[in-house]
């Protein structure tokens, strides 16, 4: 039986040389309107777009560099990497990391970090490589909105903090910051009393969609706040309470074409597809379905 190392490599050759028709391109349409799940055919086609490594966490450990380059050739232009048991950089120095993406013509525009440990560091060595983002991935359900109005302040330093190394800093939504507290939303707490010069949103849609809120509307509240997305589809057929229910895009609830369209238009800047449930396939696999979603999509 072969080792976990050579499956990865088998795999990624599979993922490549296959032919994955993503779940739009079948299936039934409406004939009056665009289906959600269908790449619309007008506006122009994503310049680039990313992905979030927590996406291949079950393999990328054991073969990082594998798990990159297989992601190069899949068409994935950008990466946001996330705080592992190796760190940021997977291991590597900054340099190291940063010199290994340029070689597969790639960029590590972010990374995910714990913000509560050793965060000034952090900035440093990204601003070293020219990384754009540290980004906060989760403060989770706070007792009231005093919590929140301190975590909206450590917000701000932290984003003082990135710019001093020459980047930003940005926090990534979950469904929490979308349940009312105390008479009040903690996503726009923290969107309205966070300095707009220094912080940044990065939209998981998905979570928006799971919280029961509407992408759109926040996109339309806050423009120019939302610079990075996770773009992430959420199961058809998902309860309401169903939190772990994200799928291969195309073949969710989740009608991107335009939410995508209305987002560029309202600054958004990185499109970051992350996976967090596999049903049909493995996360290579999924992650090639995937970019030949948004390789398809005009928006």
């Amino acid at each position: 039986m072969p080792n976990r190392r050579t499956f990865i490599r088998q795999s990624t050759k599979a993922a490549v040389a296959a032919i994955l028709f993503p779940q739009w391109a079948c299936g039934d349409r409406a004939s009056n309107e665009q289906s959600a799940d269908s790449p619309t055919s007008q506006g122009d086609k994503l310049a680039k777009f990313g992905i979030q490594l927590w996406t291949l966490r079950d393999i990328i450990g054991e073969d990082p560099k594998g798990v990159l380059k297989a992601l190069s050739e899949f068409g994935y232009k950008q990466i946001e990497s996330y705080e592992g048991d190796q760190g940021i950089f997977w291991g590597m120095s900054p340099q190291e990391y940063n010199l290994y993406l340029k070689e597969l013509g790639m960029d590590g525009v972010s990374a995910h970090c714990d913000i509560n440990k050793d965060f000034e560091s952090k900035a440093q060595q990204a601003g070293e490589i020219g990384m754009q983002y540290l980004i906060c991935p989760w403060v989770g359900p706070q007792e009231n909105m005093d919590d929140f109005k301190r975590i909206a302040e450590q917000f701000n330093e932290c984003g003082e903090i990135c710019r001093k190394y020459g980047l930003r800093f940005a926090y990534h939504n979950h469904a929490y910051s979308f349940q009312e507290l105390e008479g009040q939303m903690p996503q726009d707490y923290m969107m309205e009393n966070t300095d707009p010069e220094t912080v940044d949103y990065e939209m998981d849609i998905y979570w928006v969609v799971t919280g029961g809120a509407d992408p759109k509307d926040y996109l339309k509240r806050y423009p120019g706040r939302f610079k990075l997305s996770h773009v992430k589809d959420r199961l058809k057929d998902a309860p309401d309470d169903e939190r772990q229910a994200s799928c291969v895009l195309g073949k969710g609830q989740v009608d991107y074409p335009s939410i995508l369209t209305l987002a560029k238009e309202q600054g958004m800047e990185y499109f970051l597809v992350e996976q967090e449930r596999y049903d049909s396939c493995e996360p290579l696999d999924c992650a090639k379905e995937n970019a030949d979603y948004l390789a398809a999509i005009r928006i």
